[in-house]
Order: structure tokens, then C-alpha cells, then sequence
């Protein structure tokens, strides 16, 4: 979860490398670029591509989400353009004095939420209904606080469960295997609980202790100027406890980076490039939080035989001159076994049969496979094969371009 410093300092829009006005589209388009050209699997052993992963995966995990991007956007603007920043105007801070000249003397800290939310009773205010207190801690804690965004809110949101990062890889399947559905095994390296001490980040046989710094509350309250500001302990950096003999494994943070195998439902009828989402199976939790979702970006590799449109699949067939004319019946491939196809005598080349229900299985219906015929011409003849041709083509009564010898006719007589 983002802190109030990550939403002051990091500028999620530059990690990602597009314009602060860019869409939902761009912004996806801009991560699953660089998260392709800096995943670890391709990159091993990259200390910079691994830390540049984890600066995009944060960046789209705020952006993303059109709420997060709100508040993000929101912090930005008040603090980033120096909104509440004290030091200017009148003593105490405050830019030309405090409203009225009542109330905390210059020099006094005090807490935005005593200053915009309302004191209960206090006129005009209605009782405690929110105001800048509650948005606040909504925006850099990542949930509700009590009312007025009390010290006590946003310390057990600090320091209580937090929701595992997202986790995003690739799968490359076959052609027949994107239509008919497919379970594959996929080898991704995530964070991980570590195993060493089973997510503590203290030394096996040790324990981590309440921070003495915050009281285990995980923020600690910071005057500046005319204002107080609570922000992750550094001690504990807002866990709320302190490990004195680190993990030597995951050296104190309770997770490390790991390469673990899972196996996937591809459901079918997936198009190239579609982005699937698996909840619960990306990063595990920190502190008893729910895990994380996966998305696996699926790459469909082309197939020798049969096309796509929609749900209908396609396929060309060739047919002799003899089976055109005289009709014949076909035994058609599909992808999960064959069918008997009727071509009727005098089925003109280019024609396109529908064969229903042998397509792509789609929710509640499946598409159908259209079989297009083509009449192949051989490139040689036998004198024999001649002579039966020449003598079929004087057989043949009709003219097959009527309209174009017409023209030519008349074009000759001018």
C-alpha cells in the first residue's frame, strides 16, 4: 500500500513513461511493454531491471485502479504545488495568518482534521462530517478512518493486513489449444512468504517486538510548522514491530523473491493477446492479508490449417475440376475430429460452405466453421488429360463470361 510520502514523492506517471492525461488504454499498453522487457525471467541476475519491475508494477498497481489514480492525483495536486506546505506568510505557517486570528496560537501544531472536519457542536459544522481529516486518511492509508481521520484510524490501517501486489505474466499456446481450452503449468518468479521464517523476518528460534518508537501503532505524528502529520515509524517503517535479529534469509522483511510452478485453467476460446485474470493467485499478503491476483497475458500461435474471425473458424479446401462440377462428398478436418461435407454438382470456385457448431465455444454459444472451396487447376497435363479437356470444352454449351464477351464484341465492331 502506498504511503504518504509515495504519493508526494513518486511520480507513478514518469515510471510508466506516459502523459499525466493518458487513458486507461495507454497506461496498460505503457506497463505491459515494460513489464515484458524487464520481467526477471528475462533478466536474471539484474539487480536495476528487477528494482525497475517492482517501480512499474507499483506505478500500474495505483494507476490502474481509477480510484487509487484519484487519490493519487488529488495528493499530488495539494501537496506538489505546495498546497499545505507551512513556512510562508505569517508566523505559525499559515499564508497570511490563521483564519479570524482564533483559535491555536502561531507556532501551535495542530491536526487538519480539527481544522477542517469540525469540532462537534462547533457552529455551523453539524457535528463531525467528515471534511479534509477523513479524506486524508482515506488517501494514504488505503481505507476509512474514524471520524475526523483520528491518529488511532489510521494506525491500525497502517499497521493491519495488506492485500498482496498483483502479479502478471505470459503463456504462449497453441492454436487448437486457445479454442478447445487448455490447464498448463506456469514457472513465474513472484514474492513470496519466506520459508525461512515463515514471514516474521526475525531469525528462526527469535521474535520481532513492539516498536518502541510508535507503541506498535505503525505511524508516528510529525509537527511541522502549524501542522502535525502522521507518516509511517521509521523505526518499524509502519509495521508496528521491530525485528532485532533479522531473517538471514529474506533479511528481516518477511518475503523474498520466488520461483514457484502453478497450474492454470486457460478457459476456452481465448483470443490473442487477452489478458486473463486469476484472483488470489498473485503475491501472497503481508500480515494476514488476502493475496494478490494473477493475470496471464495469453500469445496464440498461428495454425497451418485454420483461421479465425469472431467465433467462426475458417478454412480452404481444394477440390478437383471433376468434384466441382460433378459434385462430391468431403471429409473436412475440425479441431477435435472431422465431419462429412456435401459439395453440390456446379459449385463454383470461392464458394463457402457453413458447417454449425464446429467453431470457437464461446459463453452459452459456439461459432461455426466456414469451409471455402477452391478448384485446383493442375500446373501439367498429360496429352491424354489434354485431349479429354479439349473435348470437354467442346461439350460445354455455355459461355462462362457472357457479359465480358459482349463487350469485347462490341469494342471490335467500333
Amino acid at each position: 500500500m502506498s504511503s504518504t510520502r509515495d504519493f508526494i514523492e513518486k511520480d507513478y506517471y514518469a515510471a510508466l513513461g506516459v502523459a499525466k492525461d493518458a487513458d486507461a488504454a495507454a497506461i496498460k499498453k505503457a506497463y505491459r511493454q515494460l513489464a515484458r522487457e524487464l520481467h526477471p525471467d528475462k533478466n536474471p541476475g539484474n539487480s536495476q531491471a528487477e528494482t525497475r519491475f517492482k517501480e512499474v508494477s507499483e506505478a500500474y498497481d495505483v494507476l490502474s485502479d481509477p480510484k487509487r489514480r484519484a487519490e493519487y492525483d488529488d495528493a499530488r495536486r495539494l501537496f506538489g504545488a505546495g498546497g499545505f506546505r507551512p513556512g510562508a506568510g505569517a508566523p505559525g505557517g499559515f499564508p497570511g495568518g490563521f483564519p479570524g486570528g482564533g483559535g491555536a496560537g502561531a507556532g501551535q501544531p495542530f491536526d487538519l482534521g480539527d481544522l477542517f472536519g469540525g469540532a462537534s457542536g462547533a457552529p455551523g459544522a453539524g457535528g463531525r462530517a467528515g471534511g479534509l481529516g477523513d479524506i486524508f486518511g482515506g488517501l494514504f492509508t488505503g481505507g476509512a478512518t474514524s471520524p475526523g481521520g483520528s491518529a488511532r484510524g489510521r494506525s491500525q490501517a497502517a499497521s493491519g493486513p495488506a492485500r498482496g501486489q498483483d502479479v502478471e505474466t505470459e503463456a504462449t499456446l497453441a492454436f487448437d489449444e486457445a479454442v478447445l481450452g487448455v490447464t498448463v503449468p506456469l514457472r513465474m518468479q513472484s514474492p513470496g512468504t519466506c520459508p525461512t521464517c515463515a514471514g516474521s523476518g526475525a531469525r528462526p528460534g527469535t521474535s520481532p517486538h513492539t516498536c518502541p518508537v510508535c507503541n506498535g501503532a505503525g505511524v508516528t505524528s510529525r509537527s511541522q510548522g502549524a501542522f502535525a502529520f502522521s507518516e509511517p515509524c521509521k523505526e518499524c517503517r509502519g509495521t508496528g514491530s521491530v525485528v532485532d535479529d533479522p531473517c538471514p534469509e529474506c533479511k528481516g522483511g518477511g518475503v523474498t523473491t520466488q520461483t514457484r510452478t502453478i497450474t492454470v485453467r486457460i478457459p476456452a476460446g481465448v483470443k490473442d493477446g487477452q489478458r486473463i485474470r486469476l484472483p488470489g493467485k498473485g503475491a501472497p499478503g503481508r500480515r494476514g492479508g488476502p493475496a494478490g491476483d494473477l493475470f496471464v497475458v495469453v500469445h496464440v500461435s498461428g495454425s497451418e490449417l485454420f483461421g479465425r474471425s469472431g467465433n467462426d473458424l475458417t478454412l480452404t479446401v481444394p477440390v478437383s475440376f471433376a468434384e466441382a462440377a460433378l459434385g462430391t462428398t468431403l471429409t473436412v478436418p475440425t479441431l477435435d475430429g472431422s465431419v462429412s461435407l456435401k459439395v453440390p454438382a456446379g459449385t463454383s470456385s470461392g464458394r463457402t460452405f457453413r458447417v454449425r457448431g464446429r467453431g470457437v465455444p464461446a459463453k452459452g454459444t459456439t461459432g461455426d466453421l466456414l469451409v471455402t472451396v477452391e478448384v485446383a487447376v493442375p500446373s501439367r497435363l498429360t496429352p491424354g488429360a489434354r485431349e479429354a479437356i479439349e473435348k470437354l470444352a467442346a461439350e460445354l454449351p455455355d459461355d462462362p463470361r457472357p457479359e465480358v464477351t459482349a463487350a469485347l464484341r462490341n469494342g471490335a465492331a467500333r
